[in-house]
């Protein structure tokens, strides 16, 4: 059983600080913080002895730039680390077949179409055993290692596809959903040297999650009543009969329920469910459902109330979940005897893609501020992490800015918490340049991600150039439990920027920062605070707002969340047209000269680009120094390096004219 204050990861922090062998050579730009490479989703085998895992990197020539995804496997001992997949198109998913012999995995290499290939764990090619119109998903093998269930998305059909092509593509809206399906194939040939795949759900509901039952013959899965963003609060759980097609609901309540996760002796599933109605700043628990129907067990609230599930341990005596907690991933364990929660441990860096298999083994990426994403393990019968991947080793040699947790009171006294990055080499007493950066969400964090990773902000570049950067977690944010993850609702630019510029008030008392070179950038909800912050304050030189929310009333009918603010403040733009005027910057835009520069994709669906025009005209018109970047084919958040890389460097050079 797992030991208790002494899991595996509490000497994680320590042996990825002592992995980071400095560079007196290289400095942090942003073309160099395209260099470091993500880890997806970690798979360890059945025996615990291998690890699978995905590696995203840049790719940027004359006529591409993607990031391309790669499969690699590692020996949980580290002696072994080799690349399986070299495709020009990315491959994903990897998953063990349940004897340990066979990887099924996704990938694209095919007509841009997501098929699912097998390939030996011994080595060999991989042999594709789909050819689907549309895209596979997700994929799960049946515990018997016969099948293998997928989600597919609905294709188009042959006239849609005829239409497409003579520009004839005209569509309603809310019309024609394309729902994601549950299928299930053999993973053994039939007398005909084919692969019949059969079609498992045909209802009007979208398939978001699942899992097999361990003897093989039913799907628990989880399914909304329409896949766009703001349909999430109509998930529900579903138990699928594979041999007959029927299926009987288990969680299908007013409350948002996904993720069913069976027991392994099949009694059992495991589920997310919302803490009362769905929505958007909510809390989750863990409810246990008998596999046969009835009355759930339902779990106490943890401490942030957003538990991810990563598992039943191998006797199903305990639930194993992560969540935030600070700036920093926690790890519990939900006693099912005694229904009660145990923190772990509280790793003080950043986990992400944990999988676990029935001897309780553990593998996951971990982070900190200094040290770039790794593939750790974590066996019986200590439980030591080991790193056992080394994909990020050149980066790792650059020399990383200090990054400290900096803590202070808000203006009302509630206690705020926040990161504070230090310039290169800084020099104690020595004030400098400070930008504060502010998180999407509202509900985000920011927390000890790798500050050389890829992003919109080269928080080490600007490190690299002599800044300091401020990054608070106001009210609002997630990782300081649920009250204080709702304690802006109906506040958007209220106490939320007290606690904002009292963190500024702290770098300055500190003697860090310089009060007269000072800016502020944010992307989404952080694009939203960057425009409120110039329309109540002047102490800022320049602004960088990002996919930035300004008009709280015209973004609520055009945002593909249409429910999210009215969630927040209780009512329709048409309703309460007072409340959405005085929290939007349009509103209160007239007397704004601070220098502000706008970044935004045009093809973001969740803030439009109308928003970040909206700013745009309004400050031109006023004669403010502004300018704006469109980033083409981009969502919310640009995912292509090139604009990864425009974005970043238009962020230096915007400070550094305003604040140097």
């Amino acid at each position: 059983m797992i030991r208790s204050k002494h899991y595996v990861l509490c000497a994680i922090a320590a042996l990825i600080m002592a992995a980071a062998v400095q560079s007196v050579s290289a400095q942090w730009t942003p073309e160099m913080q395209l260099k470091t490479k993500t880890i997806g989703s970690t798979a360890i085998s059945p025996d615990g002895s291998k690890v699978l895992y995905t590696v995203a990197y840049e790719v940027m020539t004359s006529d591409r730039s993607e990031y391309v995804t790669q499969i690699w496997m590692a020996s949980a001992d580290g002696k072994t680390n080799v690349q399986l997949t070299f495709a020009d198109k990315s491959s994903a998913n990897p998953r063990w077949s349940p004897d340990g012999e066979w990887i099924a995995f996704t990938s694209a290499r095919k007509d841009n179409r997501s098929n699912i290939y097998l390939l030996r764990a011994a080595g060999g090619e991989a042999e594709m055993i789909t050819d689907v119109r549309s895209s596979v998903n997700s994929l799960e093998w049946s515990p018997d290692g016969k099948w293998i269930a997928f989600t597919m998305t609905d294709p188009k059909t042959d006239d849609e596809e005829k239409n497409d092509k003579a520009k004839n593509d005209f569509r309603w809206v809310d019309e024609n959903i394309k729902m994601s399906r549950l299928y299930v194939m053999p993973v053994a040939k039939d007398a005909n040297g084919k692969r019949e795949i059969r079609k498992l759900t045909s209802m009007a509901r979208s398939v978001t999650s699942f899992d097999w039952s361990p003897d093989g013959a039913k799907i628990a899965f989880s399914h909304v009543s329409d896949p766009k963003a703001d349909y999430w609060p109509t998930s529900d759980v579903s138990v699928l009969d594979v041999a007959s097609g029927n299926i009987t609901e288990l969680a299908a309540t007013s409350n948002f329920e996904s993720a069913p996760q069976y027991s392994h002796d099949g009694k059992w599933i495991a589920i997310s469910a919302s803490d009362g109605a769905p929505r958007w700043a909510q809390s989750n628990r863990v409810n246990i459902y008998p596999a046969g129907g009835g009355s759930p067990k339902v779990a106490p609230l943890s401490y942030e109330g957003q538990p991810g599930i990563i598992g039943w341990n191998g006797d199903d005596t305990k639930i194993v979940f992560t969540e935030a907690k600070g700036t920093g991933t926690a790890l519990y364990e939900l006693i099912v005897a005694t229904n009660s929660i145990v923190e772990v441990h509280n790793v003080g860096a950043v986990i992400s893609g944990m999988s676990m298999n029935r001897a309780n083994d553990f593998a996951m990426s971990t982070q900190t501020p200094t040290t770039p994403p790794e593939v750790f393990v974590a066996k019986r019968p200590d439980y030591s992490p080991k790193q056992i991947s080394n994909v990020n080793t050149e980066v790792a040699k650059i020399p990383t800015a200090k990054t400290e947790i900096l803590r202070w009171k808000s203006k009302d006294g509630r206690d705020i918490e926040g990161l504070l990055t230090y310039p290169n080499n800084y020099v104690a007493g020595t004030k400098v340049p400070l930008i504060l950066n502010i998180h999407g969400g509202p509900a985000g964090v920011f927390n000890h991600n790798f500050i050389g990773g890829r992003g919109v902000y080269p928080i080490a570049s600007f490190a690299q150039k002599g800044y300091a950067i401020l990054r608070p977690n106001p009210r609002g944010s997630s990782g300081y439990g649920t009250e204080f993850r709702r304690a802006n609702i109906k506040d958007w630019g209220g106490m939320d920027y007290e606690d904002i510029m009292s963190g500024v008030d702290k770098v300055i008392e500190m003697g860090v920062a310089d009060p007269n070179r000072m800016g502020v950038m944010g992307w989404s909800y952080g694009g939203y605070m960057t425009s409120t912050i110039i329309t109540k304050t002047k102490r800022f030189k320049a602004a960088s707002a990002g996919a930035p929310v300004t008009n709280l009333m015209s973004f609520n009918g055009t945002a593909d969340i249409p429910d999210f603010v009215p969630d927040y403040f209780g009512g329709q733009a048409w309703e309460i047209p007072d409340v959405y005027a005085k929290h939007s910057a349009m509103f209160n835009i007239k007397g704004v000269t601070t220098p502000t520069m706008i970044q935004q994709g045009d093809a973001d669906l969740r803030v439009p680009i109308s928003q970040g025009f909206e700013l745009y005209n309004a400050l031109k018109q006023q004669g403010v120094p502004v300018r704006m970047i469109v980033l083409p084919r981009q969502p919310h958040g640009p995912t292509e390096p090139k604009m990864q890389l425009a974005a970043m460097q238009s962020n230096l050079e915007w400070f550094e004219k305003y604040l140097k």
